[in-house]
């Protein structure tokens, strides 16, 4: 009997141990599995490409690309949000778009090497991601035609009405007019066909002003209002692309980064970010520009958070831009807050701390690259970037 018992206190205690170790073991399992994966990006821009890129050899532009993902590393970020179409044109063996002026010195010339190749191919070395951004209606940020070459896809559409040239903005495309939503959509095709980025951004640069399309509208203006006319052109393209990048590869991510002010959007952008945050079929996640100070006078950090987290009816991630080239700069349209950005040196680690309690957070970006990275004087950036490496840090 005494062994019956004894043997029965052995199985017991086996099997608790057992138990334990399973529930040890899954924890920690568990525990890998909630491991922080939220974006955490920066902006690389055309501005960096005229910058690091100019007058240099291939060989030397892939030495600066090196540097930089070994920088976007060292700083913990995950993501790199890399302009592959700044202008009309692309960093990238296009057929449709000429190589940019801003990786090349001027349009029309080439390169023997693929620019956005090369960083998806060292960025994914180490384990980081490319979102490629598209500016999808810009063609200039000036009123010059001259520098635009026959290989660009709006040289034969110039002096019609497919392209606007309009004083004080630059050049663009008209967003009413379906040749060139085709076109737009075609080339985001092309990037989500044949390369492996992570994702496809279009940034705020909708429509340019209130005019560029009238001619349009004066066929069916007695059908529709003209704000809704073109709220409706904004999310045809919209639908179109994100129908495209799904059939191409359905795990690459498409958001949209539109302007922080929510009314803007409306009044002045046309960008319907109330559907595209309800409906399906339009994006992955959103990234608002919401380069606002805690103490901004019209637009705080944490009202306009709030009210873009409101918005949110469907699984669109939120993945707020920050704006790190604020630092140590007066925000003149601040008012009341002008002095921020002076005064304080931790505003975007407290900004990424608030972020983190949102329910449908994922991430933040950080514009831009130079201003996390280059030598500067400005104190408070120093500050601001060694007190933004301790958070990444902790």
């Amino acid at each position: 009997m005494k062994r019956k018992i004894v043997g029965l206190v052995i199985t017991a205690v086996t099997i608790a141990v057992t138990v334990f170790l399973f529930s040890y073991c899954r924890i920690s399992l568990d525990t890998n599995l909630t491991e922080d994966t939220s974006m955490k990006a920066v902006f690389i821009s055309y501005i960096e490409y005229m910058k690091y890129f100019d007058e240099k050899s291939d060989r030397e532009v892939q030495r600066e690309i090196d540097i930089m993902i070994d920088n976007v590393k060292k700083y913990q970020m995950n993501t790199i949000i890399l302009q592959v179409r700044p202008f009309s044109d692309a960093i990238y063996p296009s057929r449709l778009f000429s190589l940019s002026y801003t990786v090349a010195g001027a349009e029309g010339k080439t390169r023997d090497f693929d620019i956005l190749a090369y960083f998806i191919e060292q960025a994914h070395k180490e384990k980081l991601k490319i979102h490629a951004w598209v500016n999808p209606y810009r063609i200039r940020n000036t009123t010059d035609t001259t520098s635009i070459s026959k290989d660009n896809p709006c040289y034969k559409w110039l002096n019609t009405n497919k392209v606007k040239i309009i004083e004080g903005k630059g050049i663009y495309y008209n967003p009413a007019d379906q040749d060139v939503m085709d076109l737009i959509t075609e080339g985001v095709k092309e990037i989500a066909e044949n390369y492996s980025v992570d994702g496809i951004l279009f940034d705020d640069y909708f429509y340019p002003d209130d005019s560029i399309d009238l001619e349009n509208y004066e066929e069916i203006k007695n059908t529709i209002s003209l704000e809704d006319y073109r709220l409706s052109n904004t999310n045809q393209l919209i639908k179109m692309v994100y129908k495209v990048i799904k059939k191409a590869n359905p795990n690459i991510l498409f958001g949209i980064s539109p302007d922080g002010n929510i009314a803007n959007n409306y009044e002045s952008h046309y960008a319907d970010v109330k559907t595209w945050l309800k409906d399906k079929e339009y994006i992955d996640y959103i990234m608002p520009q919401i380069y606002y100070g805690f103490f901004h006078g019209t637009k705080p950090f944490i009202e306009t958070v709030n009210e873009w987290e409101s918005l949110i009816q469907n699984e669109v991630l939120l993945i707020p831009a920050l704006a790190l080239y604020k630092a140590g700069e007066t925000d003149k349209y601040a008012t009341t807050g002008s002095n921020e950005w002076i005064e304080h040196d931790d505003i975007i680690k407290r900004q990424i701390k608030v972020l983190a309690k949102r329910n449908n957070y994922q991430g933040f970006s950080l514009f831009r690259y130079d201003y996390l990275y280059s030598a500067t004087s400005n104190e408070q950036l120093l500050n601001e970037r060694e007190n933004l490496l301790k958070e990444l840090k902790s």
